[in-house]
């Protein structure tokens, strides 16, 4: 994130972003869907709960239709594919 000139703060964790999500109200959250302590989709869905609505990009390896269309019903807007290519489609949403 540093390199596209945006500030941002990482977890390994999902619980950790949870908690940190409660505290600090991101303008936006990116996460994988395997995390170490919860599925990608489970984090997904907490901070859905959380109230007002959190732009969510996912980093996915699998993405198939199927998936991509579950993912944006639960309010992802952004699909990025684990490609070489990965800061260009990551730029797109930021700037």
């Amino acid at each position: 994130m540093s390199e596209l000139g945006l500030e941002s703060e990482g977890f390994e964790k999902g619980r950790d972003a949870l908690i940190a999500a409660k505290i600090e109200s991101p303008s936006s959250v990116i996460t994988g869907l395997e995390l170490p302590d919860m599925r990608g989709e489970e984090l997904i869905k907490q901070l859905n709960k959380m109230g007002e609505p959190i732009p969510i990009i996912v980093f996915s390896s699998n993405t198939d239709e199927e998936r991509r269309r579950y993912l944006e019903m639960q309010g992802v807007v952004g699909i990025v594919a684990k490609t070489s290519n990965w800061k260009e489609d990551l730029r797109k949403f930021f700037l």
